[in-house]
């Protein structure tokens, strides 16, 4: 079917702004209704919680029907009806139902992800709006939903609308062409009525409005008729973008139609009239001449009276096309191919914080060009005051920006109870998620790219770690198995932990893969090194490829992703009792606080974070162990020293010998060593460069910045620099 040529943008009205507000709020609706589908205990569900999930549909069906997406409109107009019967306790939960409400919201994703313009496949819904309907009248559907999983809820796909004809015989009818009065004002802008008026040109299927009194304004205030399928909710929601919702109101199309009494238009009180009442007064502008039964109709876009042949009817509104019966080209022209929201919703308070940080940045900016002017005996005591001022606002501000890119961990950790049902069901296993930590915070572009590896673990652990229910019961273990997702900040990183307690890692069976595979691994490996065989390039201890797993393409991908964002992967494991990965990753990815260390003439940076503390030592403190090895006691600890002047081979001067120097006590993965450099330059706030990207990858470097000064510093990986001294 061809699409309707939209004229937004030659009435002057952009309507993109409103679909994607409408796709924002309706997957989060679903993203909502979701989750509690999967937290819903159908043995005794809630009255509250069927009724939020009754509203989850509701709002995304008055949304579609408002903007004329007719298949969305239809599907949630099926699942409303089932769930009104739930939560009024004509129907008794079942997991069947269930998997079909779920069915539908994975179908509800792929229409919107298609309306917002993502070009993909068709699915017919028809069968799954059959299921729904039997459920809905009590029956029994016996078989799954004829609508393919989606293994996440984005990756759902896509669902075309349904023409009328297409529709089974047992779909309901649409809603009831209503007849209202609308009243708008007072305004002093009446511009803002052109807007709603235009309305109903661009979407199809809103219905139609006319103006009373003659197009006349009575005390700021404007009436019109309107001819609708829709819900005053609807309606006053969608022209609630243009005015104040207490400056609308809708009513029934009545005696005086809402007005005051005595208003020009209202039928007179003591004789019953013949006239349908649509607020004509004799010679009223605008007035139908000769026939009181029909209405002068106005063309939308024009507010002033204009003769028409014929009023539009209801029969006129239900014959025009189907309201959404292909997406307005707008939604698919001004808004984003990819159904992924590139905005970030952030609290008040953090923007009220930044504004805040913003003005006493100014004023201390206003401040030094003052003091800058007078030259007065006291200038460089105030220029110094200022600057420590501004350095302390500017660091301020940094945070505050930052702090808004920090999203919460659980926009990733709630994409995984739905996959995890759903591979639970297809392995035949029990399996049940927890998750902790989900309100810690990490970079929104870290927590983008950190999707895809958690959902490999996740499959991982569901597959290789969970055993069978009959095999955990003779293990002596509870037939549901548990998969535990934790967040949690670690000094100046977070650590995401998947755990599972399923059947661990035996160390054997890694040993002959691993040599099956050609790979040198003797037996005097430590386990850690043994865990991280799986880590390799094809390396998979599955006994048979399924669709789940087996290709030995998923480890290695993990670790690949996880390396280029900085971040390291720790495997721990016990056989028998469950295994963990534990995955670090830096706060941000763009400014870090570090401490800044000098050898000889070179600058290096190290991660404030993975400093503990720092002392100076003479020549003798060191100590020299068989071999090279070098450690140095703290306290009552022996720890390995690196000098970073061996490291990087750093030639001194003529004359310059290191007899003494400072040591810093770091820790990382857990670990700790000792760094000896010569100077402590100070702290300060870095941004971070990609070294790789602009240069090449250098040896225990993760980054680089550039100084004050202009000269560039290299930024210490602390944990490589640990594992080198432990080796």
């Amino acid at each position: 079917m061809a699409e309707p040529t939209s004229t937004a943008a030659s009435a002057g009205l952009d309507l993109s702004q409103f679909y994607q507000i409408f796709f924002e709020e309706a997957g989060e609706n679903l993203e909502k209704m979701e989750q509690m589908l999967l937290e819903l205990d159908v043995a005794s569900a809630e009255e509250e919680a069927l009724n939020a999930i009754f509203r989850c549909a509701h709002s995304v069906k008055g949304g579609a029907a408002t903007f004329g997406f007719a298949d969305v409109a239809e599907l949630t107009h099926h699942m409303e009806s089932l769930l009104d019967k739930l939560r009024r306790h004509e129907l008794t939960p079942t997991a069947e139902m269930v998997d079909v409400l779920l069915a539908a919201g994975d179908a509800l994703k792929a229409q919107l992800a298609r309306h917002q313009g993502n070009d993909a496949e068709v699915v017919e819904t028809r069968p799954l709006l059959k299921q729904i309907e039997t459920l809905s009248h009590g029956g029994q559907i016996g078989a799954a939903p004829a609508t393919p999983a989606a293994p996440m809820p984005a990756a759902a796909p896509a669902v075309g609308p349904v023409t009328a004809s297409a529709r089974p015989a047992s779909t309901p009818q649409a809603p009831a062409v209503r007849e209202r009065v609308l009243t708008i004002g007072p305004l002093a802008d009446m511009g803002v009525v052109e807007s709603i008026a235009e309305l109903f040109d661009e979407i199809d299927g809103l219905g139609v409005l006319q103006p009373l009194d003659g197009g006349q304004e009575i005390d700021g205030m404007r009436r019109f008729k309107v001819i609708t399928a829709s819900t005053d909710d609807d309606l006053l929601g969608l022209f609630g973008f243009h005015v104040e919702r207490d400056k609308l109101k809708l009513e029934a199309l009545d005696k005086g139609f809402g007005f005051y009494p005595e208003a020009p238009g209202a039928p007179p009180e003591e004789a019953p009239s013949t006239d349908p009442g649509y607020g004509f007064f004799d010679a009223a502008p605008g007035a139908p001449e000769g026939n009181t039964d029909t209405l002068a109709t106005v063309p939308v876009g024009l507010l002033a009276p204009q003769a028409a042949d014929k009023s539009p009817t209801a029969a006129d509104v239900m014959a025009a096309p189907v309201a959404g019966a292909s997406a307005p080209s707008a939604a698919r022209n001004k808004t984003n191919g990819n159904a992924d929201s590139s905005t970030l919703r952030v609290s008040v308070e953090k923007v009220d914080q930044l504004i805040n940080l913003v003005g006493e940045l100014v004023i201390t900016q206003a401040m030094l060009a003052q003091n800058s002017k007078d030259g007065n005996g006291t200038y460089n005591e105030q220029m110094l005051a200022g600057l420590t001022d501004l350095e302390r606002n500017t660091r301020d501000l940094q945070e505050a920006v930052m702090s808004i890119r920090m999203i919460p961990m659980s926009l990733v950790f709630n994409r995984f109870p739905r996959m995890l049902r759903d591979l639970a069901a297809k392995l035949g296993k029990k399996v049940e998620m927890v998750t902790l930590g989900e309100a810690t915070e990490l970079d929104k572009g870290l927590v983008e790219k950190i999707t895809d590896p958690m959902t490999h673990l996740v499959r991982n652990s569901a597959d290789h770690g969970i055993e069978l229910p009959e095999v955990r019961r003779q293990a002596g273990k509870p037939e549901q198995g548990t998969i535990t997702l934790v967040a949690s900040h670690q000094g100046g990183s977070i650590v995401i932990e998947v755990r599972d307690d399923g059947r661990g890692l035996n160390r054997q069976k890694l040993l002959n893969k691993a040599r099956e595979r050609g790979i040198d691994a003797p037996d005097s490996m430590t386990d850690t090194e043994v865990f991280n065989l799986i880590m390799a390039p094809g390396f998979s201890t599955a006994e048979e490829v399924t669709d789940v797993s087996g290709r030995g393409v998923g480890m290695d991908v993990v670790k690949k992703n996880i390396t280029s964002m900085g971040g390291t992967v720790e495997i721990e494991s016990t056989e028998g009792k469950g295994m963990v990965v534990k995955v670090r990753l830096p706060l941000t990815l763009a400014i870090m606080d570090g401490m800044s260390v000098g050898v000889e003439q070179e600058c290096y940076i190290l991660p404030l974070a993975s400093v503990l503390e720092s002392f100076q030592v003479g020549a003798s403190t060191i100590k020299t162990l068989s071999g090279s090895a070098r450690v140095v006691q703290v306290r009552d600890e022996y720890m390995p020293v690196i000098e970073l002047e061996r490291v990087f081979q750093i030639p001194r001067s003529e004359g310059s010998e290191a007899t003494a120097g400072i040591m810093l006590v770091v820790e990382a993965d857990g670990q700790r060593m000792a760094v000896l450099v010569d100077e402590l330059l100070g702290q300060q706030q870095v941004v971070v460069k990609n070294l790789e990207a602009n240069y090449r990858k250098v040896d225990y470097i993760s980054g680089a910045t550039i100084l004050g000064d202009g000269r560039v510093a290299l930024i210490l990986d602390v944990g490589a620099l640990i594992r080198s001294a432990r080796q």
